[in-house]
């Protein structure tokens, strides 16, 4: 297990220095003129413009003047400092406010997955076939087919506007009872997927020998779902909810869009929109290093819900 671990962590070295190179090349390379997209119409003077070429190494052109501004931002990540936005703003203080907003968010969507979609995918897939199983199949295809740019309007007008269960928007400081309703929306694309996977996997599991065998012993069929069907059935849901916890905080730029959510997603589309590519590279540096470790954790996992699994 140490030895994966060690092989594991060192992919993930090479991957995170890979990934951040080409968003880098992708956030810089061809990119018109930052300082003019920052300020939009406004004109920029040539004090203004002569200090943030100099700040940010615009001056240095080329394939030379690439790695070059690429390694001075790789020795200052080492050193655990992101940088400065092209606003003057340091970006781990813009990802410090940002982060515990984003987190809670992407937990409460992690959480509906879990506690909605897990278990109505274990009733579903233990009564296969009745009335239960075949609406909750409807359902999900249902939520499935719609993208959340569309979801996220929609529920944020019924929910929000008209019936108003819930606020319409989080605001600044938002409350765990505004960030539900995000969550739900968030979460839905994955509480859908974890539904139909989770009943899908405890069905095979109910027609495996080992669970025949078992019911031959005289278990009660509670005792063989709870612990043996249920146990190898969570394997493929948990590396989904590993996975999926990344995405969710990477990928809450409509959500956190839609509802005024100040958080890491709604500053990566403001990033991108500007061209401000110290900001953008930061960001998704950080969302990177997320991503990776929560793959790392769901592999290590796998030998806690299956003894059989060994990595050597």
């Amino acid at each position: 297990m140490l030895r994966f671990i060690v092989r594991r962590l060192l992919q993930m070295v090479v991957a995170f220095f890979g990934t951040t190179l080409i968003v880098y090349a992708l956030m810089f390379a061809g990119q018109g003129d930052p300082i003019q997209a920052l300020a939009g119409e406004r004109p920029v003077s040539a004090a203004q413009r002569a200090y943030l070429t100099e700040k940010y190494h615009l001056d240095a052109t080329g394939v030379g003047g690439f790695f070059y501004r690429y390694w001075d931002y790789l020795t200052n990540l080492l050193k655990g400092n992101l940088g400065q936005s092209l606003t003057g703003r340091p970006i781990g203080g813009i990802l410090a406010d940002a982060w515990p907003v984003t987190v809670e968010l992407a937990f409460i969507a992690l959480a509906v997955a879990v506690v909605l979609g897990v278990t109505a995918g274990v009733i579903a897939g233990i009564r296969r076939g009745s009335i239960f199983d075949n609406s909750t199949l409807l359902l999900t295809l249902l939520v499935l087919g719609i993208p959340t740019i569309v979801l996220a309007p929609l529920a944020q007008y019924l929910l929000g506007v008209k019936w108003q269960i819930f606020p319409a928007t989080a605001g600044a400081d938002p409350t765990v009872y505004a960030l539900l309703l995000p969550g739900i929306v968030l979460g839905s694309l994955s509480l859908a997927t974890a539904l139909r996977l989770t009943r899908t996997s405890v069905a095979e599991n109910l027609r495996a020998d080992y669970v025949r065998t078992a019911r031959s012993k005289g278990l009660r069929r509670r005792r063989v779902v709870s612990v043996h069907v249920l146990r190898n059935s969570l394997i493929p849901v948990v590396t989904f909810l590993g996975v999926e916890l990344g995405n969710l905080m990477s990928g809450a730029i409509i959500t956190e869009g839609v509802f005024n959510i100040p958080g890491v997603g709604f500053n990566l589309f403001r990033a991108i929109r500007t061209e401000d590519g110290p900001l953008v590279v930061g960001i998704v540096s950080v969302l990177v290093l997320v991503y990776l470790l929560s793959n790392l954790v769901v592999d290590v996992l796998y030998a806690v819900l299956d003894p059989r699994i060994r990595y050597e």
